[in-house]
Protein backbone atom coordinates (compact mmCIF):
# COMPACT_ATOMS: atom_id res chain seq x y z
CA UNK A 1 0.00 0.00 0.00
CA UNK A 2 1.49 3.55 -1.16
CA UNK A 3 -0.16 6.50 0.62
CA UNK A 4 0.24 9.96 -0.81
CA UNK A 5 -0.79 12.77 0.93
CA UNK A 6 -1.17 16.33 -0.85
CA UNK A 7 -2.70 19.57 0.58
CA UNK A 8 -0.88 20.85 2.90
CA UNK A 9 0.73 24.94 2.88
CA UNK A 10 0.94 27.78 4.75
CA UNK A 11 -2.36 29.84 6.71
CA UNK A 12 -3.41 32.23 8.07
CA UNK A 13 -5.44 31.56 11.80
CA UNK A 14 -9.05 31.18 11.45
CA UNK A 15 -8.24 30.06 8.13
CA UNK A 16 -9.34 26.67 6.36
CA UNK A 17 -7.31 23.76 4.27
CA UNK A 18 -8.02 20.72 3.22
CA UNK A 19 -5.76 17.84 2.98
CA UNK A 20 -6.18 14.32 0.64
CA UNK A 21 -4.52 10.94 1.14
CA UNK A 22 -4.88 8.88 -2.00
CA UNK A 23 -4.15 4.81 -1.67
CA UNK A 24 -3.06 2.93 -4.45
CA UNK A 25 -1.44 -0.75 -4.87
CA UNK A 26 -3.16 -3.83 -3.32
CA UNK A 27 -5.93 -2.36 -1.62
CA UNK A 28 -7.87 -5.63 -0.71
CA UNK A 29 -9.23 -5.29 2.98
CA UNK A 30 -8.22 -1.83 4.01
CA UNK A 31 -9.34 -1.13 7.49
CA UNK A 32 -9.01 1.93 9.26
CA UNK A 33 -7.28 5.13 7.63
CA UNK A 34 -7.17 8.07 9.20
CA UNK A 35 -4.41 11.31 9.98
CA UNK A 36 -1.86 11.88 12.69
CA UNK A 37 0.74 14.88 13.53
CA UNK A 38 3.87 16.03 14.57
CA UNK A 39 6.23 18.27 15.38
CA UNK A 40 9.32 18.69 16.28
CA UNK A 41 10.54 17.08 19.66
CA UNK A 42 6.81 15.55 20.32
CA UNK A 43 5.43 12.33 19.84
CA UNK A 44 3.46 11.87 16.90
CA UNK A 45 -0.51 12.34 17.65
CA UNK A 46 -3.46 11.34 16.53
CA UNK A 47 -5.99 13.48 14.57
CA UNK A 48 -8.65 11.30 13.43
CA UNK A 49 -9.61 8.11 11.93
CA UNK A 50 -12.31 6.99 10.01
CA UNK A 51 -13.66 3.20 9.59
CA UNK A 52 -14.37 1.85 6.07
CA UNK A 53 -18.09 1.97 7.55
CA UNK A 54 -16.90 5.79 7.77
CA UNK A 55 -17.29 5.98 11.97
CA UNK A 56 -14.97 8.78 12.87
CA UNK A 57 -13.15 9.96 15.27
CA UNK A 58 -11.30 12.75 16.52
CA UNK A 59 -8.49 14.14 19.21
CA UNK A 60 -9.76 17.03 21.88
CA UNK A 61 -8.21 19.73 20.22
CA UNK A 62 -9.67 19.17 16.58
CA UNK A 63 -13.01 17.99 17.21
CA UNK A 64 -16.02 20.22 15.83
CA UNK A 65 -13.20 21.95 13.80
CA UNK A 66 -11.61 19.13 11.37
CA UNK A 67 -14.08 16.92 9.36
CA UNK A 68 -12.32 13.52 8.24
CA UNK A 69 -13.99 12.01 5.44
CA UNK A 70 -13.80 8.77 2.91
CA UNK A 71 -14.47 7.79 -0.60
CA UNK A 72 -14.20 4.42 -0.73
CA UNK A 73 -14.36 4.03 -4.36
CA UNK A 74 -11.23 6.28 -4.50
CA UNK A 75 -9.59 4.74 -1.79
CA UNK A 76 -9.08 8.75 -0.63
CA UNK A 77 -9.25 9.92 2.58
CA UNK A 78 -9.71 13.67 3.35
CA UNK A 79 -8.99 16.24 6.21
CA UNK A 80 -10.70 19.52 6.18
CA UNK A 81 -9.61 21.58 8.47
CA UNK A 82 -11.58 24.59 9.78
CA UNK A 83 -10.68 27.96 12.21
CA UNK A 84 -7.15 26.87 12.03
CA UNK A 85 -4.69 27.87 14.96
CA UNK A 86 -1.26 28.33 15.47
CA UNK A 87 -0.74 25.50 17.40
CA UNK A 88 -2.13 23.55 14.43
CA UNK A 89 1.34 23.44 12.89
CA UNK A 90 2.82 19.90 11.86
CA UNK A 91 3.44 17.62 9.64
CA UNK A 92 0.60 15.47 8.67
CA UNK A 93 0.93 11.96 8.16
CA UNK A 94 -1.98 9.72 6.25
CA UNK A 95 -2.02 5.91 7.72
CA UNK A 96 -3.96 3.05 6.37
CA UNK A 97 -4.42 -0.44 8.32
CA UNK A 98 -4.85 -3.42 6.31
CA UNK A 99 -4.18 -6.89 7.75
CA UNK A 100 -2.97 -5.10 11.11
CA UNK A 101 -0.19 -3.98 9.19
CA UNK A 102 -0.04 -0.06 9.62
CA UNK A 103 1.41 2.18 6.05
CA UNK A 104 2.24 6.02 6.20
CA UNK A 105 2.68 8.70 4.02
CA UNK A 106 5.59 10.47 3.77
CA UNK A 107 3.68 13.45 5.49
CA UNK A 108 2.82 17.06 4.27
CA UNK A 109 3.57 20.28 6.05
CA UNK A 110 0.77 22.43 7.41
CA UNK A 111 1.68 25.85 8.88
CA UNK A 112 -0.49 27.90 10.46
CA UNK A 113 1.16 31.83 11.09
CA UNK A 114 -0.09 35.08 10.90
Amino acid sequence: VQLEESGGGLVRPGESLTLSCAASGSLFSINAMGWYRQTPGKQRELVARITPGRIANYADSVQGRFTISRDNAKNTVYLEMNSLKPEDTAIYYCYAVQNAIVYWGRGTQVTVSS
